[in-house]
């Protein structure tokens, strides 16, 4: 999918722990438990429960959430 770099900076602004509800809220409509969301979100970045709920608790956006994880946020290249 190719996005804008703006859009790509509008998202990285986001605050994880503003869509978190949401992700939550969708795996148990789903009939899947928080540990379960925890468990993905763990295995997709290498976070352990303490920093995960440490990024969570401190309204980290996804861009600290990627740069905290080493990550390339897609179009930060291109500014």
């Amino acid at each position: 999918m190719k996005t804008s770099n703006t859009h790509d900076q509008r998202i990285a602004k986001m605050s994880f722990a503003s869509v978190y509800p949401m992700y939550l809220a969708k795996v148990e409509k789903k009939g899947r438990t928080r540990d379960e969301l925890h468990e993905v979100i763990k295995w997709l970045t290498g976070f352990d429960d303490r920093t995960l709920q440490g990024l969570i608790a401190g309204k980290a956006t996804f861009e600290t959430f990627c740069v905290f994880r080493g990550m390339v946020i897609s179009g930060s290249e291109r500014s």
